[in-house]
């Protein structure tokens, strides 16, 4: 990784090694905060795809990290997240000129996430059933009988651009904790930290090839990842659509796989929500990073007894969201990701205008000031949704919230529950026993109750129906991560004692 004239230079990172793409050739990352290219990448290919799995293979094949007892694993995996202390100032702007993500929640949220999630996982690697002894049954015969949990192999990782360290990191920490190699084909808006992290792992300690990082086009370099017949697992965080073709893509050399894909998550407001905290909490929950998020609450339904004046006060503490340049102290929102999916997000505020919903605040690009060369949309609110309406259905991945009138709590359930998605949902009350009840009839993989966007590294996380499948977080993430096998060893020496041989033999 170097500077020239102030624009980063990264090659791909292969076997412990930065090296140039096999062609030469690069691609521009674009700063949204300014519209300004920041960084050139090294473009992958597959056939650099292709070293990049026979490195990982090679390493995983030699023993030299599949091999290693879990104590030996889970002290690299700390001494990782002592490197990744050590460079968060680095990471953070690495993050923040590539994403848009504000200085604010990577540095006081991300980088703690990282550190934690990997000290976390190095106790779960420690403390895993690598094998588990099966009770003695005496049909047909005594017996010993155990089932091992063994690394897969070779691990490919497909990661987005909104959350592009914490994304990686679900995925790194629990396939080197069972003993994998991994390659990651990170988004192309954002491949930057994540190139930084491969460095810094081996840096702590991990063997070169078992740690590898390709960027480039995801049509060229991710197709050839997933379909590359030595890699043993796939593991995806995106759109659905894109989660749909990786399936039908792993199917042909039948890797595992897992998905998180898209939400458009839930949010019931019960009459007797507190709300000074109900309100900054749905704000919290659909305007942090810019509503980049996949589990955004970005349908909130609120009872008719409270519907206005939870919309005034939306209104107002909307408005005391700061918009500005994400590496500012003072920004609470920053820019999209991109050009392109700013004209994606203002294309559905139209929308939503069109359906006849009424738009409280927001609706416009944001252009003031030092704000006019980025890709800024003011944090919107939509009042008067129908949930059927496009906004209330299709994941917008922008900051803008629908709002949706109900008027008892099997409705507001029902119309929840009434989406292709299901990967977080989320209740405000009072009264939290009234909450409970409720998340057992909400269809999504995370339920929070009176807050939004929690995670902890010792709870799982993933979704129901075309949010995906799997786990990431928790030790429910380690067995993602390995094969399962049985293995049975006979007690009875003598023939005579093994009547089932009879079966074939017969009783002569």
């Amino acid at each position: 990784m170097t500077t020239k004239t102030d624009i980063l230079q990264f090659p791909i990172y292969i076997n412990g090694e930065w090296v140039a793409a096999k062609n030469g050739e690069t691609f521009e990352i674009t700063n949204p905060a300014t519209g300004q290219v920041c960084a050139h990448v090294a473009k992958g290919t597959k056939e650099d795809i292709d070293t990049a799995v026979q490195s990982a293979r090679r390493a995983f094949n030699s023993g030299i990290w599949s091999k290693k007892s879990p104590e030996e694993r889970a002290k690299i995996l700390i001494q990782f997240s002592n490197k990744i202390a050590e460079n968060a100032e680095q990471l953070v702007y690495l993050e923040s000129i590539s994403s848009g993500g504000t200085l604010n929640r990577i540095a006081n949220s991300d980088i703690l996430q990282l550190v934690e999630l990997l000290q976390e996982t190095a106790k779960f690697t420690r403390e895993y059933q690598y094998v588990e002894s099966l009770p003695t049954k005496t049909f047909p015969g005594p017996s010993d009988n155990q089932v091992w949990r063994e690394p897969i192999g070779v691990c490919a990782a497909i990661t987005p651009w909104n959350f592009p360290m914490i994304l990686a990191m679900w995925k790194i920490a629990p396939a080197l904790a069972m003993g994998n190699s991994i390659v990651i084909k990170p988004a192309s808006y954002t491949p930057l930290s994540t190139l930084k992290l491969a460095e810094l792992a081996v840096e702590a300690g991990l063997p070169g090839g078992v740690f590898n990082v390709v960027a480039g086009p995801g049509s060229s370099t991710g197709a050839a990842l997933v379909t590359h017949q030595e890699v043993d697992k796939v593991a995806f965080t995106g759109s659905t659509e894109v989660g749909r073709s990786i399936m039908q893509q792993a199917a042909g050399t039948v890797k595992k796989v897992s998905l998180e894909l898209g939400g458009k998550s839930p949010a019931i407001v019960l009459p007797d929500a507190h709300l000074d905290t109900t309100i900054p909490g749905i704000l919290f929950g659909v305007f942090l990073h810019s509503g980049q998020i996949c589990e955004s609450g970005t349908r909130v339904f609120v009872h008719d007894s409270i519907y206005d004046e939870v919309i005034e006060k939306l209104k107002y503490a909307a408005s005391t969201i700061k918009l500005g340049h994400p590496l500012e102290n003072t920004t609470g929102m920053g820019p999209l990701v991109s050009e392109r999916q700013l004209q994606k997000v203002l294309d559905y505020i139209e929308t939503g205008k069109q359906e006849g919903a009424s738009l409280i605040c927001g609706g416009k690009r944001a252009v003031s000031g030092n704000l006019k060369d980025g890709f800024y949309v003011e944090p919107t609110i939509f009042a008067d949704v129908n949930n059927t309406m496009k906004i209330a259905q299709e994941e917008i991945f922008g900051p803008v919230l629908s709002v949706i009138r109900y008027s008892d709590v099997q409705e507001a359930v029902d119309l929840a529950n009434d989406t292709i998605y299901g990967l977080a949902a989320g209740v405000w009350c009072g009264d939290v026993n009234k909450a409970l009840p409720i998340a057992k009839e909400l269809k999504a993989g995370t339920i929070w109750i009176n807050d939004w966007h929690m995670f902890r590294s010792d709870a799982p996380f993933g979704g129901y129906k075309q949010s995906g499948f799997g786990r990431e977080l928790g030790r429910h993430a380690l067995d993602e991560y390995t094969e399962t096998k049985h293995v049975h060893t006979s007690l009875v020496p003598e023939l005579e004692q093994r009547p089932w041989y009879s079966i074939l033999f017969g009783n002569e």
